[in-house]
């Protein structure tokens, strides 16, 4: 299939407790419909450092550029968004900030997710000497928080492979909210454990998205989901070119 000139390319933006194979299912759709894609990974050091990353990947790349952010990601492509050739956002079970907002201001509007109280603690040295703690999701609470609709045995892979998330993350704030200049969509998973499927939805509406619910999805929508996913990022990618 050959891709006009025009089409935007996709840039996926993976969250914390996870890596850019979390991406696999959405890429091959893509793909199968000749979109140009890529799935950098993600530090997942720290809001501003993550979305200065994710910038500079999309300000290298040729044309148009569509960021997808999941999760955490979502805070990140809000930022990152601003960058002169992205022209649209698509928010998957995702975090949507406003600027000067941060990750853990936007949560704690709503009652917590079972996500909050089935984090491990981790540490890891900084420079100077000291340690940062970072945090994941303890194994055995990771299937039913993180991905409650995927088959269990690549449940326990994708737990056994988490990449954890700077805990400084949560109280960053965001520097600009790129969705105020930029169009945007947004797939809420109805049945997230992690996040709130009440503050994806505030977000998304707040920031005017176009908004797809996808009934009974976990966390892991890009996974159990993938071709649904897919659609939507196709539709803004149409919508952009």
């Amino acid at each position: 299939m050959t891709t006009p000139a025009s089409t935007p390319t996709v840039l996926l933006v993976h969250g914390a407790f996870a890596d850019a194979g979390s991406w696999s299912g959405v890429i091959e759709h893509l793909q199968g419909h000749g979109i140009p894609v890529i799935a950098p990974p993600n530090p997942l050091r720290g809001l501003a450092a993550d979305a200065a990353y994710v910038a500079s990947v999309a300000s290298q790349i040729e044309g148009p550029v569509v960021l997808v952010g999941h999760s955490y990601g979502g805070a990140l492509i809000t930022v990152a968004g601003t960058t002169e050739n992205v022209v649209g956002l698509v928010y998957v079970a995702a975090y949507v900030l406003e600027e000067g907002e941060s990750l853990g201001e936007l949560q704690g509007r709503f009652p917590a997710s079972p996500l909050v109280s089935n984090l491990k603690e981790w540490t890891y040295p900084v420079p100077g000497g000291d340690r940062a703690v970072e945090v994941t999701i303890t194994e055995d609470a990771f299937p039913a928080v993180f991905a409650a609709d995927v088959p269990a045995e690549t449940t326990k892979v994708l737990a056994a492979a988490q990449r954890p998330l700077a805990a400084a993350a949560f109280e960053e704030t965001a520097s600009a909210a790129a969705w105020r200049t930029k169009p945007s969509w947004a797939v809420v998973a109805t049945a997230d454990r992690a996040i709130d499927p009440e503050v994806e939805r505030f977000g998304a509406k707040r920031a005017g998205a176009t908004i797809v619910e996808l009934e009974g999805a976990s966390h892991a929508v890009a996974v159990s989901r993938a071709a649904e996913v897919a659609d939507v990022i196709r539709e803004a990618v149409a919508a952009t070119g």
